[in-house]
């Protein structure tokens, strides 16, 4: 096991454990700090539980024994302060679970900024920048992040469009031209539909960005790839700190393409910011 993944495999197994090993893991995900300086002892006596109930537990997720257990908690918390991703448990109070939630996106989102390729957003900037349209692919939580992606777009102007359909975005995939630019989101890399859109964007040679999950098919797909890695689950309580990661990223290259067209769109900004002002109650 990686030492990155143990909270995460705790939140996991919740469900699977006994009782009395369900309250050595709620102790540990509240508490993971503390626990790295406790004795087996001390770590049954706050969990009330018996010291071979913390061996079982340990072992249950995947460590030999308290000890080893202790080490990859250690390390985890080492390289990862807020301890990656959300553990929620039944019993969080709301300062605890509202706390969870907000360390789970940051440690999303610094995890994904420093593992940005800097050549692909480049060329991602590039890409933006030279093409007459940019449309924006998305399906289920991924069409959300595609509509709003849009909005930031269509104001540096750029000609833009979103669509969550797959017949609209195959009809859109046909009516391109090279040198277009096609945003693909998926958070899972794996969308059969969105491959099947991104292979008709290719064939009429447009360019197709992929914001996706690395070594995934999508990724593979893409003439420029942005490699969004944000492990996510299935549990009931698990955010979508992808999405938050896709969002981020989407302001980044549009900062670029902001940058790149310089003072003239400056200007653009300035006027569309004093229509605004007209609209909103003073």
């Amino acid at each position: 096991m990686k030492p990155a993944e143990l909270t995460q495999t705790i939140s996991d197994e919740l469900a699977n454990l006994r009782k009395s090993e369900r309250k050595v893991a709620e102790f540990i995900l509240a508490r993971p700090i503390d626990v790295v300086r406790m004795r087996i002892v001390d770590l049954a006596q706050r969990a009330g539980v018996s010291e071979p109930t913390v061996v079982r537990f340990c072992r249950a997720v995947g460590c030999e024994g308290f000890q080893d257990f202790k080490l990859a908690l250690a390390q985890q918390l080492a390289s990862s302060p807020s301890y990656g991703q959300i553990a929620v448990t039944d019993s969080d109070s709301v300062a605890e679970y509202s706390f969870k939630v907000f360390d789970s996106t940051v440690d999303s989102l610094l995890k994904v900024r420093d593992n940005l390729d800097l050549t692909m957003l480049d060329r991602a900037v590039s890409a933006l920048c030279a093409a007459k349209r940019v449309e924006f692919y998305g399906f289920g939580a991924s069409a959300a992040v595609a509509f709003d992606a849009q909005h930031r777009f269509f104001r540096l102007q750029l000609s833009t469009a979103a669509y969550s359909d797959p017949h609209l975005q195959n009809m859109s995939a046909t009516s391109l031209e090279p040198g277009d630019v096609v945003v693909a989101f998926s958070q899972s890399g794996r969308t059969q539909a969105l491959l099947d859109s991104m292979e008709q964007v290719k064939k009429r040679g447009a360019v197709v960005l992929a914001l996706t999950p690395s070594n995934t098919p999508i990724a593979a797909a893409a003439s420029i790839t942005i490699a969004i890695d944000v492990k996510e689950d299935i549990q009931l309580y698990t955010p979508m700190s992808s999405r938050i990661a896709h969002l981020v990223v989407i302001d980044v290259l549009a900062i670029g393409v902001a940058q790149q067209k310089g003072p003239q769109l400056q200007e653009h900004l300035q006027r569309l910011q004093e229509g605004l002002s007209t609209l909103r109650t003073r």
